[in-house]
């Protein structure tokens, strides 16, 4: 494929119209459809099926379009290479991580950084683990943050912290005084839980599965922070780091009551792909990220 086909099939790919791709790219819609023939017509094989004026990728076309994505990745990461050659001192870092980690954590970590190296920039970008996964694996991130560490074996992985969970009750829940407290002591209780395909759901569930229960979801949203505000106002349990940042507002922050359960702990580690050759702002900053984990984890 020509590298000057890359952005237009792509934008095409991920549209699947070509009116708005036009628009988009600043083509007429007849120079588009005249490029994706020619495009064709050189493969050999129909890349989309056609639906009036809408495009739905194939078989073949679906093939393609992950060869063109990975392709366009190893382009850019080679222009950033070039360019931190050029300017060593500058570069940009795309970091991807988990919403719970934007209040504090990661502002806490750039801080630090920049204060040694002002003129990297960042992009950032926040989803659920498993996009955060995704973002690094197919290369529209460089770095992610997430917790627990993912199953894939491109993902190199290093843990920076680790928080201490504990069970989040309404204050006037029967519990809410303890000092400690064991899951299974609300197995029969009404959860509030992430979606599936976030960290903290994944951390539920199987300390819910070692707990030998499995538990009962009342509501599920993918904020912390609105989860602590369910909690407070009597809709159910949960569990949240103990130092995680609570609802705030005008009702009562739930109680927090760490949880004794072996594995009750939430791991929180950065995550690269181990086929991808990192820039040099990229291997700073990773650099950085580990020195700044050395004191709380122990080194690599």
């Amino acid at each position: 494929m020509a590298s000057d086909d890359l952005h237009w099939f792509i934008a095409l790919a991920e549209l699947e119209r070509v009116g708005a791709t036009a628009e988009r790219l600043h083509l007429t819609q007849p120079t588009l459809s005249r490029m994706l023939a020619r495009l064709e017509r050189r493969l050999g094989v129909q890349l989309f099926d056609r639906h009036g004026k809408r495009l739905t990728l194939n078989e073949f076309g679906r093939v393609y379009y992950e060869h063109a994505r990975r392709a366009q990745g190893e382009l850019d990461s080679a222009a950033r290479e070039l360019a931190d050659l050029a300017h060593p001192a500058k570069g940009v870092v795309r970091l991807a991580f988990q919403h719970s980690l934007g209040a504090r954590v990661v502002p806490e970590l750039i801080a630090g950084f920049r204060r040694v190296s002002g003129r990297i920039g960042f992009t950032l970008q926040q989803d659920a683990a498993d996009a955060v996964t995704a973002a690094v694996l197919d290369g529209s991130a460089d770095l992610g943050m997430v917790s627990p560490r993912p199953a894939e074996a491109e993902i190199g992985w290093r843990p920076l912290l680790r928080q201490r969970l504990a069970l989040a009750v309404p204050p006037d829940h029967r519990l809410a005084g303890r000092r400690q407290v064991r899951l299974s002591e609300v197995a029969d209780a009404e959860f509030i839980a992430m979606h599936p395909g976030f960290g903290m759901r994944r951390v539920l569930d199987e300390l819910c599965a070692a707990a030998d229960f499995r538990p009962r979801i009342g509501f599920e949203c993918s904020n912390l922070g609105t989860i602590a505000g369910l909690v407070a106002v009597g809709l159910g349990v949960s569990i949240l780091p103990l130092e995680h940042p609570l609802a705030g507002g005008p009702q009562p922050d739930p109680a927090l009551v760490p949880l004794v359960d072996p594995e009750a702990m939430r791991e929180v580690g950065l995550i690269w792909r181990t086929g991808a050759a990192p820039s040099e702002a990229v291997r700073r900053f990773r650099d950085f990220t580990f020195e700044w984990a050395h004191p709380q984890v122990g080194p690599a």
